[in-house]
């Protein structure tokens, strides 16, 4: 049969959506799969035994005064509501500063149930990396071995009837912070900053991580923010105003 030039030019755009269409449609189904498989590779988020609110204490920038907030925010609970319990994790495993801090440094006993029973001072249930190796134990693990070290703070020990347990994080918004946010229920996340311009940037990528994780954030934490005279008693401001401006940007 002979093709005329004319006859292919009518039939070309007719070909062309044709295929247009067909692909739309393989693409569209290509999506749905996609999106189906990830949603299957999700982990479900599952609440810790007998605790009821898990609070984050985070901050992009290392060296801000995170772990002195979440020691100060677990007292000042137990003292405001003594009739809570709360519960103080340290999920910094290359750092645990929560021992020294809490004065914790017994190695914690097992129970019936082959669960970690949390160290106690203050009032406050405690546990740790730290409470786990000696000072002059180094965790050089991999990213997988670091995983299973928290799931097993977590999991592995005895938070039983915790009303609040605060979870004091490392620094940066890496793969804790995303496992944590993606296997727990987060009631929130408090942040800490100073106001420093290199500490607000990280801490600004902190915020955006945390806003994207539907994690609502409670509030931010200036640390570091005044010095006081020791002959006047005067306060100045260090850094200025800078965190608040940060706050009100982002809607805190």
């Amino acid at each position: 049969m002979f093709i005329t030039s004319s006859t292919i030019n009518r039939l070309y755009p007719l070909i062309n959506d044709q295929l247009r269409c067909s692909f739309v449609k393989h693409l569209s189904q290509l999506t749905e799969k996609q999106a189906e498989l990830m949603r299957k590779k999700l982990p479900q988020k599952r609440p810790i035994n007998g605790v009821n609110h898990i609070i984050l204490v985070a901050s992009g920038k290392g060296g801000v005064g995170k772990s002195t907030t979440a020691v100060n925010l677990a007292t000042a609970l137990k003292c405001v509501a003594p009739n809570k319990d709360v519960g103080l994790l340290d999920a910094d495993v290359f750092g645990p500063s929560i021992p020294l801090m809490m004065n914790l440094h017994e190695t914690p006993l097992i129970n019936n149930d082959n669960l970690m029973v949390p160290l106690i001072n203050y009032g406050v249930k405690c546990m740790s990396m730290g409470n786990l190796i000696t000072d002059q134990s180094a965790a050089i693990w991999r990213g997988l071995m670091v995983m299973g070290a928290i799931d097993k703070l977590i999991r592995g020990v005895s938070w039983n009837h915790t009303d609040y347990l605060i979870v004091d994080t490392p620094p940066g918004t890496g793969d804790t912070h995303l496992s944590l946010a993606q296997n727990l229920p987060i009631s929130g996340v408090l942040i800490v900053t100073t106001g420093q311009k290199a500490a607000l940037g990280v801490t600004r990528r902190g915020i955006t991580m945390f806003k994207k994780l539907n994690i609502p954030i409670l509030g931010i934490v200036q640390n570091m923010s005044t010095m006081k005279c020791s002959k006047c008693s005067h306060e100045n401001f260090i850094f200025g105003d800078s965190v608040q401006e940060l706050a009100i940007q982002e809607s805190i």
